[in-house]
């Protein structure tokens, strides 16, 4: 039997007990007030920051690329306000369907001409070329022809290849110059290289060459007032409108566009005109004399 000695001690420590317990929740109840006091403000600060990351990321990869993302799902979107579409093509869309082509339409428009890759640098004629640009003569089409310049090899030499491998026609249009890459080149040497190609090419057609570059490029390294003579091409992908504030012929909007008779992705363009300006601007009888 337990004394009443003992007792006393048991109740004493139990009442101990608890009272240090309702202390210790006391205590956890006030930390966690403190808590939650302290933390708000740090929860807001990561809610902000979040949503700075949010906004900077839609801004700056989300917004100019939307254009972009639509057309690889299938969503091409097409410039407002022009209704003379083209398309360029090299051996990357493999076999054509020229009878689908022909009745293929874009944004409710037919294709009027198709640009097709011809040459590169000074010994590569594109596989699909000479059969490409007799299907595109073949199924009236207006047609174009272009050379992919290689910096660093010799302009003269690229020139004189394009003009051996390539044999345009009145109907045709003029000769055209893809320039995209510096490589080792300065810019000056670039341009001195690129009117090198031009002014041979011209000299045989009688014509100034459609020079071809990027929105990006074109203001880095080849802006300038000699090249301002030469109808422009532009190439700026998933704008609804362009930011070049010169004149231009042609405008490649997406690389991402989808045609019947293609199967995959290929480049779509507007002409900045008419079709009857389309026309103005090919090659005439006179050009061959």
């Amino acid at each position: 039997m337990q004394s009443s000695k003992s007792r006393y001690s048991s109740s004493k420590r139990n009442t101990a007990k608890a009272s240090r317990t309702k202390k210790n929740s006391r205590r956890g109840q006030r930390g966690k007030r403190r808590w939650r006091l302290r933390s708000w403000p740090v929860l807001l600060g990561i809610i902000l920051v979040a949503a700075a990351y949010i906004g900077v990321f839609y801004i700056y990869f989300v917004g100019p690329f939307s254009f972009r993302w639509k057309a690889m799902y299938g969503e091409t979107v097409y410039p407002e306000g022009y209704d003379v579409r083209g398309i360029d093509i090299s051996h990357y869309q493999a076999s054509i369907d020229w009878e689908k082509l022909r009745n293929a339409s874009m944004d409710n428009d037919p294709i009027s001409f198709v640009i097709i890759k011809a040459t590169e640098g000074t010994s590569l004629t594109d596989e699909n070329f000479n059969e490409n640009f007799y299907e595109a003569g073949k199924n009236d089409f207006v047609r174009g022809a272009y050379h992919f310049f290689v910096p660093g090899m010799n302009a003269a030499k690229q020139a004189k290849f394009f003009l051996h491998q390539v044999h345009l026609e009145p109907g045709d249009l003029p000769p055209v110059l893809d320039v995209e890459k510096m490589g080792n080149l300065t810019p000056a040497q670039l341009r001195r290289d690129v009117k090198t190609w031009l002014d041979i090419v011209e000299a045989k057609y009688h014509v100034k060459p459609i020079l071809y570059t990027g929105y990006k490029f074109k203001m880095d390294y080849l802006n300038d007032s000699i090249f301002a003579q030469y109808p422009y091409w532009i190439a700026h992908y998933y704008v609804n409108k362009l930011e070049y504030k010169g004149d231009w012929v042609m405008w490649q909007h997406t690389d991402c566009g989808r045609v019947s008779g293609i199967r995959g992705q290929v480049d779509c363009n507007i002409f900045n005109g008419s079709m009857q300006d389309l026309k103005n601007l090919t090659l005439q009888e006179e050009d061959f004399d």
